[in-house]
């Protein structure tokens, strides 16, 4: 689903009115009347309660006039107060406005501050808020009788429904440029914006209903600017294909984990369960010879090897003889360490690998203070799977302005490196080498422990292995990960969940991303 900036929504419903041929009057009539359609779905007594609906004079407050109407005439208790002069309303809301006064419905104008002063016990009077200030057109910090507005709904304590954005924040940012509304439901016309998805605004837009007001799908996705697009169940499904009833262990590709070492065998553990979990029809675990009989243990569906080791860590002369054994697809990295020796060992075995290779963990350390060295070329997809302080440490930066510019910073290091970045944490971003970003929405805080970017590295491989398709595969991997984490946290809690947990939900997760969960559990009830 394509996440849009000003510009883009602008364009959108440019051509939706000029060349498709709806009226914006209709547009703005659907608006409003599917803003008051997810109020009725999440309030169930809205009926019941008093409603204040506060209009900007723009495109938001017109639509917020049509949700005033609609809410009146199904017979609830409104107040609709204009944050502005009515001589400023100009074009498709100044004729929402008119019909209310048609109807007979008071407006109440709030031309400055000593007007909301005496106006504001009306508002503290009501049960819910209607947020119809700004839109996607605000583009500065938000001051005087509007900030003030702006604040004092904040310390009422009432819920508020925005519609579009909640008023303050900016469609081109992820973070607040001021003062803005907290909102406990924003409905977004025609599709979500970057601050409704990414943090740290997302915190301040509250559960999100993306609402269909008439734009066609094909439009948004033909249109020009950043490629930006949230991934959705239905999105990652279009990867799940049944298997055929004579497929065999081949058919699903061959992984090579490269992983662990002394004190680290789980992460090689985890990244094999991660693999098999995910569908790989065959997978090895390749691990340093001293702990190679613990991985070995540890689960009886992957092969292993062991990896020759010197006082320098693993042995670089190894790399052929092991390359040798690869199939399908290489995952590299987790718990290797950073001995002298195993980093030469992973630059080489990154260097001289001609098939797909997903890099991880230490075997991204390896690459800090050369990162130019980790490119993909033609014929070899590579995906890096790093954190926030591994991508710190591959592009100069300090975590914290990794951080503050994760969309930007991963987008640039893809398309400059030829490879994809999965830039892990929450929202996790996939950046694909043309420029894409896709930003996943599952997933939870209980994650925030050790060994599950080790399984999301092997998830990413299976699939890799399977799909043949660099960007499938990270979409798929990444949606199923945070769906397993979120399916993990439901049961054990988000503090005591572990990656064992999450890794133990995969199939959980493909089954309810499939449907077939409710299918088995229906045959059985």
């Amino acid at each position: 689903m394509r996440v849009l900036n000003a510009a883009q929504m602008r364009e959108a419903d440019r051509r939706t009115i000029e060349d498709i041929g709806i009226p914006s009057l209709v547009l703005m009539e659907n608006a409003g009347r599917q803003v008051v359609a997810a109020m009725e779905a999440i309030h169930t007594d809205l009926s019941e309660r008093q409603v204040a609906v506060l209009c900007g004079r723009g495109n938001n407050g017109g639509d917020g006039f049509v949700v005033a109407r609609t809410l009146v005439q199904r017979g609830v208790d409104v107040s609709v107060f204009l944050i502005g002069r009515v001589s400023d309303v100009r074009g498709d809301a100044r004729t929402n406005l008119e019909v209310l006064g048609h109807l007979g419905i008071t407006v109440i104008e709030i031309a400055d501050s000593q007007a909301w002063e005496l106006h504001l016990s009306e508002v503290r009077d009501c049960t819910l808020i209607v947020d119809a200030i700004f839109g996607t057109g605000l583009n500065a910090p938000v001051t005087g009788l509007i900030e003030s507005v702006i604040t004092d709904v904040n310390a009422s304590g009432i819920p508020v429904v925005s519609i579009d954005l909640p008023s303050g924040l900016s469609a081109d940012s992820c973070d607040p440029i001021g003062e803005s509304i907290e909102a406990g439901t924003t409905v977004t016309l025609g599709a979500p914006k970057l601050p409704l998805v990414l943090p740290p605004a997302e915190r301040r837009a509250g559960d999100i209903v993306i609402a269909d007001i008439g734009i066609p799908g094909e439009l948004i996705d033909s249109l020009d600017g950043p490629q930006i697009d949230l991934l959705t169940r239905s999105s990652a499904r279009e990867h799940l294909t049944p298997r055929t009833p004579d497929s065999h262990k081949g058919d699903y590709g061959h992984v090579l984990i490269v992983a662990g070492s002394r004190g680290k065998s789980g992460a090689a553990y985890l990244s094999g369960v991660g693999a098999l979990r995910s569908g790989a029809g065959l997978v090895t675990v390749a691990t340093a010879a001293s702990c190679q009989d613990v991985v070995a243990s540890m689960a009886p569906e992957y092969m292993t090897v062991g990896l020759h080791e010197n006082v320098e860590g693993l042995d670089p002369d190894g790399v052929d003889p092991l390359l040798d054994l690869a199939r399908d697809v290489v995952a590299i990295g987790p718990g290797l360490g950073q001995a002298p020796g195993t980093r030469a060992f992973i630059r080489a075995l990154v260097d001289r690998a001609t098939m797909p290779i997903v890099v991880d963990a230490d075997g991204l350390n390896a690459f800090s203070g050369e990162p130019d060295r980790l490119m993909g070329r033609e014929g070899r997809d590579v995906i890096i799977t790093p954190h926030p302080g591994e991508m710190a440490r591959l592009v100069g930066m300090s975590t914290d302005e990794v951080q503050a510019s994760r969309l930007e910073i991963a987008r640039n290091f893809a398309t400059s490196h030829h490879l994809y970045v999965v830039l892990k944490g929450h929202r996790t971003l996939i950046a694909t080498p043309d420029g894409k970003v896709f930003i996943n929405p599952t997933g939870n805080p209980g994650m925030s422990t050790g060994g599950t970017g080790d399984v999301l590295t092997g998830m990413i491989a299976a699939w890799l292995a399977h799909l043949l398709d660099a960007e499938a595969a990270c979409k798929l991997a990444v949606y199923l990960h945070g769906m397993a984490g979120d399916l993990a946290e439901a049961d054990e809690g988000e503090v005591s969940m572990t990656a064992g947990d999450l890794a133990g939900r995969i199939g959980d997760a493909i089954l309810e991303l499939t449907a077939k969960r409710r299918i088995v559990e229906r045959e059985n009830s």
